[in-house]
């Protein structure tokens, strides 16, 4: 595990120990995969029709601060790192510091106050404490195997067993 990784991860169980539980594609801030947070028509980028628009738009989908290039907050940073961890780089990634609207409009959607925030296939799975959790315990293999995403953990596991 690199030392980054591991960082984000104890950053991640720092943050856990604080809050309640609660159940690639666009490395470029910008980018038309939606990094760059905007929402477009439907009332505005905060709008609940829009969000719900950017929510399912895709099966895994983070708003955060910055992008997956670029993660501009510690929990931001983890929730990247434990998707990469697992594989996942097909995913869609809103930077909501550039979209005031888009920020306040995904914690009234979700009922959760803080960023960043994980969805999969469309619902609210929580934030980086609760990703980490996921992860740590297996459940986010599983999740991802229902959206068709096998993760890399079980091939890494494979090839030690091997060993």
């Amino acid at each position: 595990m690199n030392g980054s990784l591991r960082a984000a991860l104890r950053l991640g169980a720092w943050a856990a120990r604080g809050r309640p539980g609660r159940r690639h594609l666009s490395e470029a801030a910008g980018g038309s995969g939606g990094a760059d947070g905007g929402g477009g028509g439907g009332g505005g980028s905060g709008s609940r029709e829009a969000v719900e628009r950017l929510v399912r738009e895709h099966p895994v989908v983070v708003f955060m601060k910055g992008s997956p290039a670029q993660p501009l907050c510690g929990f931001s940073n983890a929730v990247v790192q434990i998707l990469r961890l697992h594989g996942v780089e097909d995913y869609r990634a809103h930077d909501v510091l550039q979209d005031p609207d888009l920020r306040q409009g995904i914690k009234n959607y979700s009922n959760w106050p803080t960023i960043p925030q994980v969805y999969l296939n469309g619902e609210f799975v929580g934030g980086c404490d609760i990703l980490l959790q996921m992860h740590q315990n297996g459940d986010l293999v599983e999740e991802l195997k229902k959206l068709g995403i096998r993760s890399a953990l079980l091939d890494a596991e494979k090839d030690q067993e091997k060993k």
